[in-house]
């Protein structure tokens, strides 16, 4: 079984400029995905940095930002490290609207290319599937009850 894709999706009761502001902005970053903190450089070859406590920064480059239907960025599989090429992957959201909501798509690539092992690559696959899924849970609610 290929571990390459992992993708998600969800739909989001709120519009499609509101759920943008919520995935890309940091003081909202912090509350559906990176918990000890995020910075945000919202730019082509723009930095950011996701915090955890228990697993520590990780650092990522914007690939691409088309304002507000997606956001692509390489994000660094180790922490303090930068996403270079083996140990990166490339994290990408569309965001369409549909009906009075929004349909949020998160897809990670790249895993096969890691350098680390099959096992590592599975689990990293496994991770990020359990990750993407509550991420997404938890960004619709944020936007689906915040304002403006």
């Amino acid at each position: 079984m290929s571990v390459d894709l992992i993708e998600r999706e969800a739909y989001v009761p709120a519009p499609v400029e509101r759920v943008w502001r919520v995935l890309t902005t940091a003081e909202h970053i912090r509350t559906w995905y990176a918990f000890g903190g995020a910075e945000v450089d919202l730019r082509p070859r723009g930095a950011l940095r996701f915090r955890w406590d228990d697993h520590g920064e990780f650092h990522a480059r914007v690939e691409l930002v088309e304002a507000p239907t997606r956001f692509v960025f390489r994000l660094a599989t180790s922490p303090d490290r930068p996403p270079e090429r083996g140990d990166a992957t490339l994290v990408e959201f569309t965001l369409a609207p549909e009906g009075e909501g929004t349909r949020v798509i998160v897809a990670e690539t790249g895993i096969e290319a890691l350098d680390m092992p099959d096992e590592a690559k599975a689990q990293h696959a496994e991770y990020a599937r359990m990750a993407w899924t509550a991420a997404l849970e938890e960004l619709g609610a944020i936007a689906a009850a915040s304002h403006g």
